[in-house]
């Protein structure tokens, strides 16, 4: 049996998803919460094997609920279930831990799907928020510091952003210390 805690602020989410995983088989629902505190407080007791946690929360957020119960319990598997179609969530999520992120419009048979595949080790991301996340991480967005670079200013950014030494980049370069 895969044992999942839920964390959303809306009992009726939280019912509804308790059902559909539980008709599964093989999860069980041990817990619940709907707040960050309540959440932080209980998930550790349930020995669950994944948290299904909603970004925003009335107290906090889902991401720094996950980022938390990954510190305290490493074998945790994070899902986020969210409404919100977010770059930056995605890319928080990400960064705090979560195995997966997907939206509440999911098809029930692919959230339990998802939970399997978390449980088991699995990465998921939603194929649409994970093409715009690919495209963002390829092509930041430009701001007025970054557009009045020349190119070989931006390279030298790139380089210093990847912690090398101004010789270090001179000899990638074919330039001079001094003209680093």
């Amino acid at each position: 049996m895969i044992r999942v805690f839920l964390v959303d602020d809306h009992e009726v989410v939280r019912r509804g998803v308790r059902e559909l995983l539980e008709s599964a088989g093989d999860i069980e629902v041990v817990g619940e919460a709907g707040t960050a505190a309540e959440a932080l407080r209980r998930v550790a007791a349930t020995s669950a094997d994944v948290a299904v946690l909603d970004v925003r929360l009335p107290d906090g957020s889902g991401i720094e609920v996950c980022r938390d119960l990954r510190s305290l319990l490493p074998d945790l598997k994070c899902l986020m279930l969210t409404s919100y179609n977010e770059d930056e969530a995605l890319f928080d999520a990400t960064m705090a831990g979560a195995s997966g992120y997907v939206l509440k419009e999911v098809r029930g048979a692919d959230l339990i799907d998802g939970v399997r595949r978390v449980a088991a080790g699995e990465s998921l991301l939603d194929p649409v928020i994970t093409a715009r996340f690919l495209e963002r991480l390829r092509n930041p967005p430009r701001d007025a510091l970054t557009d009045s670079l020349t190119p070989q200013e931006s390279v030298i950014l790139n380089h210093l952003a990847d912690g090398l030494t101004n010789h270090q980049m001179a000899q990638l370069m074919f330039l001079a210390d001094k003209t680093v």
